[in-house]
Order: structure tokens, then sequence, then C-alpha cells
């Protein structure tokens, strides 16, 4: 092995574990999108919610989500990337244990808020720090760790609440020390906010955010330790030049433009988020527990369905790491547009064969209560392993450096309002027809496949620098014939 390909590998370790460290955010976010999964039928019971009032309750965080990926662009444009890791992880901390201890339903939501502006936050600084640190070889596949990290997220929390709902009987009897079971499921996220902020703490600050704020030395020695000796040089010129060639096109921080008020990459970025939502994919780790109790299944054997497709989750990310730096984007979202099409279309058409039995509880008959159980997992699979991933990646890396941070807070605060639209709105949707639903949901499947192939461009292979600069020079042409 020659000195100059061992210095690669031992290079790409260690940005490998620097994209490991950012992504955690990924798994705080993955976590609390799904830790209320167990607690939704409790807090119902408890509070007396209405199916309105339990939407808003478990959509609620998603309002902050919004929020903090909006603001978290512009506050890593002025404080760095790091900085603002550390505010992310101290929010998600105190609304742990403010929705444990939770006496009323304005107190939940209030906690839920305060934690999904952290997790906002996360959502946008993970995959722009992936991005700004990694080397453009293997940077979808390490941008992919920002997914892996969510199913992982997702995952522990599905776990943690069908460990605390059966060893108590259920999720609204009492658990550890007389606390409800449902109180604890919340009380787990201290674990992950803390790893994430001692973790954050630790790591390098983007390089590309330190040339941007003149600090080139700084800039400089961080590059030292993630590129190759005799590319420092270049990558800095390449970094300081981008910056330069926006300034000088007048689009410095700024991601207004030609297209309705913005740049016309916003806008892909804003659709490509939205479609990513609008699919359904968060109704199956939000609401699946209720979801197939309304089927049939009893308790213990609904968490225990929720807990499988959560590991299936996790295993199909591995697939699009493994592939994106190969195979393209735009061919793996293409595909996933397909599956989650068809498995969505068949799982529409498996609620539609729901029936009620003499006592009123619903069931599947004969073989649709497997095939639903097939299909949601197929879409799980399908969207796994192309679109969950390869979303993030995308927004990571295909907006012009110096609105890279804003571009994708706008983005995300997208993906965030999206979630919310789908998750306060499905109890309602389903409580009308789960087969309505569901046929909403491929609808928008099969829209994201022709929106794919009219507007997303393939990133495979190609600097930030490169992308930037030829993003913000097309924008500028249109604006001048405009």
């Amino acid at each position: 092995m020659s000195n100059t390909t061992a210095t690669t590998k031992s290079l790409n370790r260690r940005v490998t574990a620097l994209a490991v460290a950012a992504a955690i955010g990924g798994f705080l976010f993955g976590f609390d999108s799904s830790v209320i999964n167990g607690a939704v039928q409790s807090i119902t019971d408890e509070f007396g919610l209405t199916e309105f009032a339990s939407g808003f309750a478990v959509a609620s965080a998603l309002i902050g989500c919004a929020i903090g990926a909006y603001v978290a662009g512009r506050l890593a444009d002025k404080m760095g990337r790091i900085k603002v890791m550390l505010i992310g992880a101290g929010l998600f901390l105190i609304s742990s244990i403010g929705a444990a201890a939770a006496f009323a339903v304005w107190d939940l939501v209030l906690w839920r808020v305060i934690g999904g502006l952290g997790i906002g936050i996360a959502s946008v600084i993970a995959p722009a720090y992936i991005s700004e640190v990694s080397p453009k070889a293997i940077r979808g596949r390490l941008a992919s760790f920002q997914q892996l990290a969510i199913t992982l997220g997702i995952f522990a929390a599905l776990l943690s609440d069908q460990l605390f709902a059966v060893t108590a009987d259920g999720a609204s009897e009492p658990s550890l020390f007389g606390l409800a079971a449902w109180r604890w499921m919340f009380l787990v996220g201290i674990v992950p906010s803390v790893v994430y902020g001692v973790l954050a703490w630790r790591l390098p600050e983007s390089p590309r955010y330190l040339a941007g704020d003149g600090r080139e030395a700084e800039a400089k020695k961080v590059l030292q330790t993630i590129v190759p000796a005799e590319t420092v040089e270049t990558s800095l010129k390449e970094i300081t030049d981008s910056i330069r060639t926006e300034a000088e096109l007048e689009k410095k921080s700024s991601i207004r433009g030609s297209r309705f008020g913005l740049q016309p990459i916003v806008w892909v970025g804003i659709i490509l988020a939205v479609l990513q939502q609008f699919v359904g994919i968060n109704v199956i780790f939000y609401y699946s527990t209720t979801l197939w109790q309304a089927v049939g299944f009893q308790e213990e054997d609904s968490f225990l369905i929720s807990t499988i497709t959560a590991v299936v989750n996790v295993a199909v990310t591995f697939i699009a790491i493994g592939l994106v730096d190969k195979v393209g984007r735009r061919p793996m979202l293409l595909t996933g547009s397909i599956g989650m099409f068809v498995s969505l279309a068949v799982t529409a058409l498996a609620f539609s064969q729901a029936t009620t039995s003499a006592s009123g509880d619903p069931s599947l008959p004969g073989a649709w209560g497997p095939v639903a159980l097939v299909a949601a997992n197929l879409f799980v699979v399908s969207f796994g392993a192309t679109w969950g991933p390869l979303m993030w990646v995308l927004l990571g890396e295909m907006f012009p450096n110096s609105i890279r941070a804003t571009a994708l807070g706008v983005g995300s605060m997208a993906n965030w309002i999206a979630n919310f639209i789908v998750t306060v709105s499905f109890p309602t949707l389903a409580a009308l027809s789960l087969t309505l639903s569901y046929g909403i949901f491929a609808f928008f499947a099969l829209v994201s496949f022709f929106f794919v192939l009219a507007k997303i461009p393939e990133t495979k292979g190609r600097s930030l620098e490169e992308m930037g600069t030829s993003a913000v020079q097309a924008d500028a042409g249109r604006s001048a014939r405009a």
C-alpha cells in the first residue's frame, strides 16, 4: 500500500468519525419523531383529547421544528455550526424533562415545541456540516449518515416505548419509581441529548464557515486534518474563490432570486423536502402502534410490529449508504418513487377491505392483514433506501456555499411544515377513511417521480464549489433575461 493511499484512508476515517458525531443530531430527530408513537393513546386518555387535539399534541413538536430549521441557517452563518449544535442539544434536553413531567396538554405541547426547536436546528446543521467537511468522492455516503442516525433514533424510540409498555403491562401503567410508562418514554431522551452535546463540543468548526467568516488560517488548519496535505491549498482556494464569485454576483447570504422571490434552486429544495413528507412516511412512525390496533391487532403485537418496521428502516438505509456514490442520486430517487407508489396503493387497497366485527372492533379479513403489513414495510424499504437519506444528501450539497445553511434551513422548514400538515391531519383523515389517506400518499409518491425526472440534477462526483457556482450563475442568467 502506498503512503498516499494510506494517508487518504486515514483522512477518510477521520472525516467519517466527524460525520458520525455530527449525525447524532439526526438521532435526536428520529427519536423525537417517534417517541410519541407509544404514548399517543395514553396521552389521549389521560388528558381526554379529541381526535384533532390528539393529532395536534403529536404534531406540536413540528411547529418548533419548522421554526428551529428556519432560524438555524442564520444562526449557523453568524455563530458557526458547532455553537448551534450545542444550542440544539440543550433545547432537546430541557424538552425531555419537561414533557415527562407534563400535567396538562398545553404543558406537554409547550415542552414538545421547545424540543422541536432543538430538533429543527439539528436537522439543518448536521447535513450542512457533514457536506462541508466531506471529500466529494464519499460525500454522498457520509451525508447519508444523517438518515441512518434518524432511523436509529426511530428504532431506539420505538424499542424503548415497547420495553416500557410491555414491562408495565401498558403505556398508561406505573413503571419505574411509580412514574407512568409513557412519561419514561420521554425521559429517556435525556441520554441522546447529552451524548450529542458532548460530541458536538469536540468537533472542529466547518472550514467553509471559517473561510466565509474571514478566518482563512483557521480554515486551513481544519483542512489539514481532513484532506491530503498536497490538496490543502487547492481546497482552500476553491472555497475562497467560490465565496468571492458569489459575492461578486451579489448573492452573498441571500436566497432571494428571480422565481417568486427566491432562487430557483431554493424552490427545488423546498418542493423536494415537501414531497418527502407528503408520501406519509411519518404516519408509519408516529401512529403505527395506534394504526395497527385500529385494524384489529392487539396492543403488544402493535408495538412489536412498529419495532420490526423500525429495524427494517435502519437496515435499508445501509443500502443507500452503499449505493449513493456509485449509482447516483437521480436513479435511486426515481426507483424509490416507483416503489413507494406501488406499495402505498396496495396498502390503500388492503385497508379498503376492513370489516367490523359484531363487537364493533375493526379487522382485516383473510390475507388482507398480512398484505397490509407487507405493503407497509415495502413502503418503508422503498423510502428508507432512497428518499429518506437522499433528500438530506441533496439539501446538503445542492446550494451555493454562501447560502447553504440558510437555504438548507428553508428547505428543512418546508419539510417540517409538510410533516406537521400530514401529522395533524392524519387522525381526522384516518377516522374518515384509511383508504383515502393512503390513496393521497400514493398520489404524492407518483408526483415525486415526475418531479425528480424534471427538476433534480445529478450531483454525484461534483464538488460543492462547482455546483454552487453553476447554480448562482444560472440564476444570474435568468435574472438578466427577465
